[in-house]
């Protein structure tokens, strides 16, 4: 069996195109999420890049009393962005996979 080199650097090329529309993407989905009922909201890219943290001014007042209440609301926040911009990077591959039509895909 021969390998047609031309057609890998072909796919390749392909496979690098798909990589940088994925990646341009992610960078422009943004994803939210909140933990304490709002007391603490994260922001955050497709490329898992925290945007911002925002503490409500009640928690930040909770929070002189129980810091560790608070430092559990930001993991949570955090990682309920992370889940979010996990679920956003897979459906942003599904679809541009999709659209080359590749069986299996």
């Amino acid at each position: 069996m021969e390998i047609d080199v031309n057609k890998m650097q072909e796919m390749f090329a392909q496979a690098q195109q798909m990589q940088q529309a994925i990646d341009q993407r992610l960078a422009g989905s943004i994803v939210e999420a909140e933990a304490g009922g709002g007391a603490v909201k994260a922001r955050m890219n497709g490329r898992k890049e925290l945007l911002s943290l925002t503490i409500a001014p009640s928690a930040a007042q909770a929070a002189a009393s129980d810091l560790t209440l608070l430092e559990d609301l930001i993991v949570a926040a955090v990682n309920a962005c992370v889940h979010k911009a996990d679920d956003a990077a897979k459906s942003s591959a599904a679809g541009i996979i999709g659209s080359l039509g590749l069986p299996g895909f």
